[in-house]
């Protein structure tokens, strides 16, 4: 049976990242010795357009980060999961995941919800959940938020 060392999972605020992370959670506790990586990448292209007339978007888009990640880690703290990292990057998620973050920290599992916020970029380019799973070099877990929710 597979001990995974260091997992990330993926979050953005939608109730199928909350699902994923609580999964995470469990997989921790189980792998007693395992990192906890909490991600949230802000995506710049969604508000590229945005900033020209907006300034403050982006440390808006930081702050947002910020809260939900400590939010996070202090949940999974409380659960009993004692290394938890959070990371903060800028980019598209598609890539970040899986080319840069899951490298950096050496990631042989990657958590995610099967759907997230952005329903747009999933109808025209595909979801961020599908692109991990095809790029990803360590085991992929995505988390389905039950039908009753």
């Amino acid at each position: 049976m597979t001990h995974y060392k260091s997992i990330v999972v993926a979050v953005d605020g939608s109730k199928e990242a909350e699902y994923a992370f609580k999964k995470s959670i469990d997989v921790a506790k189980r792998n007693q010795d395992a990192k906890l990586n909490l991600v949230n990448v802000i995506d710049t292209r969604s508000f590229a357009a945005i900033e020209a007339y907006d300034r403050s978007i982006a440390e808006r888009a930081q702050s947002f980060s910020e809260e939900l990640l400590a939010g996070y880690k202090k949940q999974a703290e409380d659960a009993g999961v004692k290394n938890v990292n959070v990371v903060i990057e800028y980019g598209s998620p598609k890539t970040i995941i899986t080319k840069e973050l899951s490298k950096l920290v050496d990631a042989d599992l990657i958590v995610c919800g099967a759907t997230g916020l952005n329903a747009v970029e999933r109808f025209l380019i595909g979801s961020v959940s599908e692109a991990i799973v095809r790029s990803s070099q360590c085991d992929v877990l995505v988390v389905r938020t039950p039908d009753n929710d």
